[in-house]
């Protein structure tokens, strides 16, 4: 029996990188998935690429009406939710002498505000036994300059998981973290503000600090969330699972 047989998956931030590897894994292990981003044709084309048992909402997760209209039609096509994994987010560089207050809200609109509220809006239609993951990040224990902003929205995160595994505990519904370190995804290309050669150089210097040599792949990312999203886990709540190639580790 597949890991996921029949269960209803929602994936916000799902149209590439790991929300997208992530939705694949889940459909292989037979979920129904809804995903969720703010850029119609990339969902379309992510759904395409998955081919079966998938749905897709436009929707931006920093806007509780979009957040509303998701859960909608996730009420409407399967009635209930059995997995959320919350990946939606946002990173740019910011130096803190140079950093603005729109670059501020952006990143803590899109990781802290977006994340709470697609949590929040997810429980009337959770069932007893879910599991709820959350993507954090390596940098929610490590220093890295140009990126504190996002590093406190991701420590932000890490800390909803822990109160969250208390306040859902009578549900048995399970909440858990997963921490990626440097990842080969677009995101570094083009959401964090860098040039392709900067980008390229960022990439290098990332694998220098890895123990492993490399960047991870958005596959194992999914395996781990895959992990954390079935009953393999059903004793696993509260962690925060660092997928990191041992960068935040040693």
């Amino acid at each position: 029996m597949k890991k996921l047989e029949g269960k209803v998956a929602v994936i916000t931030g799902g149209s590439s990188g790991i929300g997208l590897a992530t939705a694949k894994r889940f459909v292989e292990e037979g979920a129904h998935v809804v995903i969720t981003g703010r850029r119609e044709n990339e969902l379309k084309e992510a759904a395409a690429s998955i081919g079966r048992n998938v749905m897709i909402v436009v929707g931006d997760v920093a806007r509780l009406d979009d957040l509303d209209r998701l859960y909608a039609v996730v009420k409407e096509k399967h009635g209930h939710i059995d997995i959320l994994f919350a990946n939606a987010g946002a990173g740019t560089i910011a130096p803190l002498a140079g950093a603005t207050e729109a670059h501020f809200d952006q990143i803590f609109d899109v990781n802290v505000k977006g994340l709470f509220f697609t949590v929040q809006k997810a429980l009337p239609l959770f069932k007893d036994g879910g599991s709820i993951i959350l993507t954090s990040s390596v940098a929610n224990v490590l220093g890295v300059p140009g990126f504190s902003a996002y590093a406190a929205s991701k420590a932000a995160v890490r800390n909803f998981a822990r109160a969250w595994t208390l306040e859902l505990k009578d549900r048995q519904i399970r909440v858990n973290t997963v921490s990626p370190g440097p990842i080969e995804t677009p995101a570094l290309e083009t959401t964090t503000g860098l040039t392709p050669e900067e980008a390229e150089q960022a990439a290098a210097q990332f694998a220098s600090q890895i123990p492993m040599g490399r960047r991870g792949k958005p596959e194992e990312i999914a395996a781990a969330v895959t992990f954390l999203a079935s009953d393999e886990s059903s004793f696993i709540t509260g962690v925060d699972l660092a997928v990191d190639g041992g960068m935040a580790q040693v």
